[in-house]
C-alpha cells in the first residue's frame, strides 16, 4: 500500500505525528514542493491509495480525481476543504476524513499583521539590516474604528481583541444580526458604512458562492486613504486586481494579506514589490501546535482506514 503526504513545505509531517501505525502496512512518500498543473498532479498520485492533504494548497477537482484509480482516501487537514470535489469522491468510492481544528493561530496572526501594518513594523525592520534607522511614522490603534466583515469563530475574537486595544468595532456579514454583533462588542452596520467608517477593515467570512468576488472596487473606492485593508481569510472572497489597483493609486494606505488567488505567489506578482502591502505566504493557521493536530489526526485516521480495509480483506 502506498501513502503519499502533499504540499509538506516545511518537511515537518513525518516528526510531528506518530506514523508508525501506517507504516507497518504502508510505504509513505512526502512531498515537500507543490503541483499546479493538473497532469503533473495525476501523474504524481497515479501509484497511492491514499494521500494526506494540507488544507487546500493542491485542489482535487473532478478532472484529477477520475485520473486515480488507485485512490481510495483522502485525509483532509482541517474541519472542510473547499478545494476537494465531494461529490465526485463519494461517486467514485473514495472517502475522505477531515481533522481537528484551533483558530486561535489565525485569530493571534491577523493581529500580527494588524499591528505591523499599522506600525511599518516589516518596513523599519528591513531598513534596521540594511543598515538604516527610523524611516517612517506609525499610527495608533486607540480610538480608530475596527471594521470586521464576518464575525463568526475568528471575526468575534478579533473583534474583542480590538476592543482592547481601545478601538470601536464596527461589524458586517450577509446573516449578522444586532445581537450577535452585541455579543462581540460590536456594532452592527451596513457594508458600505462599514468601508466608509472602518480605519482597519479585516475579512473573516468562509468561502462560499454567496462570498465569493464580495469584496472589490466599489469598497475600495470607499475607504479612508488612510485606512488599511487585512485578508487572513481566503482570496477569491476579495478581487484581487481590484486591491492591487487601489494600492497602487494609493486610494488606502496599505494592505496586509496571508492569502493569494494563486498559491504559491508568482515571482512577479504586485504584491512582492508594492511598498504599502505587507505580504506573508498564508502561514495564519501554521504553527506547530496546529500542525501536529493536523497531522496527528490524519495518520491516526490513515492508520484506521487501513486497518479496517485489512480486516474485510
Amino acid at each position: 500500500m502506498k501513502v503519499a503526504i502533499l504540499d509538506d513545505y516545511q518537511n515537518v509531517a513525518l516528526r510531528l505525528a506518530d506514523w508508525s501505525a501506517v507504516r507497518r502496512h504502508a510505504e509513505i512518500t512526502v512531498f515537500n514542493d507543490h503541483l499546479a498543473d493538473a497532469a503533473a498532479v495525476v501523474e504524481r498520485l497515479r501509484p497511492f491509495d491514499a494521500i494526506c492533504v494540507m488544507r487546500e494548497r493542491t485542489p482535487l477537482t473532478r478532472e484529477i480525481l477520475q485520473q486515480l484509480p488507485n485512490l481510495k482516501l483522502i485525509a483532509s487537514t482541517g474541519p472542510r476543504n473547499a478545494s476537494i470535489n465531494i461529490q465526485t469522491a463519494t461517486d467514485l468510492g473514495i472517502a475522505v476524513t477531515a481533522t481537528g481544528y484551533d483558530s486561535t493561530p489565525t485569530i493571534e496572526f491577523t493581529w500580527s499583521l494588524i499591528l505591523a501594518s499599522i506600525r511599518g513594523i516589516d518596513r523599519e525592520a528591513a531598513s534596521l539590516k540594511a543598515g538604516g534607522w527610523q524611516t517612517s511614522l506609525g499610527s495608533s490603534l486607540r480610538g480608530r474604528s475596527l471594521g470586521v466583515v464576518g464575525l463568526g469563530n475568528i471575526g468575534t475574537e478579533v473583534a474583542r481583541i480590538g476592543l482592547a486595544f481601545g478601538m470601536k468595532a464596527i461589524a458586517w456579514s450577509q446573516n449578522l444580526t444586532e445581537e450577535k454583533a452585541r455579543v462581540a462588542g460590536a456594532t452592527l452596520v451596513d457594508k458600505q458604512t462599514l468601508f466608509r467608517e472602518a480605519d482597519i477593515v479585516t475579512v473573516h467570512l468562509v468561502l462560499s458562492s454567496r462570498t465569493k468576488g464580495l469584496i472589490g472596487a466599489p469598497e475600495f473606492a470607499l475607504m479612508k486613504p488612510t485606512a488599511r485593508f487585512v485578508n487572513t481569510s481566503r482570496s477569491p472572497i476579495v478581487d484581487e486586481v481590484a486591491l492591487i489597483e487601489a494600492l497602487q493609486a494609493r486610494r488606502i494606505a496599505g494592505a496586509a494579506v496571508d492569502v493569494f488567488e494563486v498559491e504559491p505567489l508568482g515571482p512577479d506578482h504586485p504584491f512582492r514589490r508594492l511598498e504599502n502591502v505587507l505580504a506573508t505566504p498564508h502561514i495564519g493557521y501554521v504553527t506547530e501546535d496546529l500542525y501536529r493536530t493536523f497531522y496527528g489526526d490524519a495518520a491516526a485516521s490513515i492508520a484506521k482506514w487501513i486497518e479496517v480495509n485489512a480486516t474485510a480483506a
